[in-house]
């Protein structure tokens, strides 16, 4: 099953017989929350989940998004409606970053049918709807586990010995600037590859083809080994992991990321640009 799907396919499954679950998770980095949009409209009959408090723990040692307690993630799943079986597609305002971080806690806590909807709201052209629906209780139950995971040292020797990708903004991983932590620049021997660069100016994920020559050019393919993600804390880079799918690379997802990498003052840091 592919990742994504598009708005025009989106509308026929929701026409079906078994339509889907929505889930609604706009969300900007240090914006207005996202409730205020899902308000004023949403995807009809789309449940509103808060990135922050409902698909993140609370900021600490972990990250500013360290992951939440999977107990928790299934009750808010639950209350979504969203079921063992159950077909989800998730979406957020376009730039895509929470909804892959929705899909990648669905698909890491073991819900296979999990969809990202390509290009988010900005895709949609039908109706929008401000009625709150109030679904039945779904009975999925999480099951940590099913997608890799890197914590600090893994994402350290991943860089050594394999790929580790940086999702940050390139002048966030030189160091130029770092606008969110203590300090800027990258974990040493990781690969600069901005999250920006997986979709194109209409929003959209770039074909699957010219996205495996992004990534082969990076040194990710599908058969060269082990390769990994990070960001600044852990939502961006869940993008890139969608896109490395997307390419047909399997990868794992630091999800701590540079937030938490840095909080620990004994771990190197490297600026500057990519070596490569």
């Amino acid at each position: 099953m592919k990742p994504i799907i598009s708005a025009s396919a989106c509308v026929s499954e929701l026409a079906g017989p078994r339509p889907p679950v929505l889930l609604d998770v706009r969300w900007q980095l240090g914006g207005p929350h996202g409730r205020l949009d899902y308000e004023a409209g949403h995807l009809p009959g789309a449940v509103f989940v808060d990135l922050d408090a409902e698909l993140a723990g609370p900021a600490g040692d972990g990250g500013r998004h360290p992951l939440p307690d999977p107990e928790e993630f299934g009750a808010v799943m639950r209350r979504a409606g969203v079921g063992r079986d159950s077909s989800v597609i998730v979406y957020d305002g376009g730039q895509g970053w929470a909804a892959a971080r929705a899909w990648w806690l669905l698909r890491w806590t073991g819900h296979r049918d999990v969809r990202v909807l390509d290009g988010g709201l900005a895709a949609w052209t039908g109706e929008l709807s401000k009625e709150v629906p109030s679904p039945a209780e779904g009975d999925f139950v999480p099951a940590p586990g099913a997608l890799p995971l890197l914590d600090a040292d893994g994402a350290a020797a991943l860089a050594r010995s394999g790929l580790l990708l940086d999702a940050r903004a390139a002048e966030r991983y030189r160091g130029d600037v770092e606008p969110m932590d203590r300090v800027g620049g990258h974990i040493p021997g990781a690969v600069s590859a901005p999250t920006a660069e997986n979709t194109g100016p209409d929003g959209l994920f770039l074909p699957a083809e010219r996205l495996a020559a992004r990534f082969s050019g990076l040194g990710a393919t599908g058969g060269a080994g082990d390769v990994g993600v990070y960001c600044g804390s852990g939502v961006s880079g869940a993008h890139q992991v969608l896109a490395l799918e997307i390419a047909g690379v399997p990868s794992a997802l630091y999800a701590g990321s540079w937030s938490e990498w840095t909080r620990d003052e004994s771990h190197p840091v490297a600026t500057g640009p990519d070596p490569q």
